[in-house]
């Protein structure tokens, strides 16, 4: 007599498949991507980017203003405090404060050594000058051009 054996029954190994895996690992990088920067302190790359549009539509105001008064008009940056002011205009327009703010322009527009100025002429023209914007590694840079006037935000 043969000796009869038990019905043979199919185990499955306890655990996760290679796909379930890949699945949470994704979401979680989802998750970590879209969590991090809101979590994260300091200043965003859109306030960052705000600020730059914030301070080429100021010195875009100037250069008009100047053009259209027929009269040199400066915007006044203030580095240690992240403001800047243009002349003839009472507001005086707040950027981010864990910013940084470096000023390049003529030493005649100068005020002290955290304060400085950018001038634009009637015929539309300016004493040139860059303001950078930064955060950590990313900064923006708005360049004035001396001979047209023309404000561009470089990244």
């Amino acid at each position: 007599m043969r000796p009869t054996s038990a019905p043979r029954r199919s185990y499955r190994a306890a655990g996760f498949t290679l796909l379930e895996l890949l699945i949470v690992l994704t979401l979680m990088a989802i998750i970590a991507a879209i969590a991090v920067p809101i979590l994260a302190p300091g200043v965003s790359n859109t306030d960052l980017k705000t600020a730059a549009r914030k301070v080429a539509a100021g010195l875009r105001m100037a250069r008009n203003d100047a053009v259209a008064t027929r009269t040199d008009t400066r915007v006044l940056l203030d580095l240690e405090h992240r403001t800047f002011q243009i002349e003839r205009d009472p507001r005086v327009h707040v950027l981010p404060r864990d910013m940084q703010m470096k000023l390049f322009t003529a030493q005649s527009d100068l005020v002290n050594e955290t304060t400085g100025a950018i001038r634009f002429y009637p015929d539309g023209g300016s004493n040139g000058g860059r303001v950078t914007l930064g955060a950590g590694e990313r900064k923006y840079e708005v360049d004035v051009d001396w001979l047209t006037g023309r404000v561009a935000i470089l990244d």
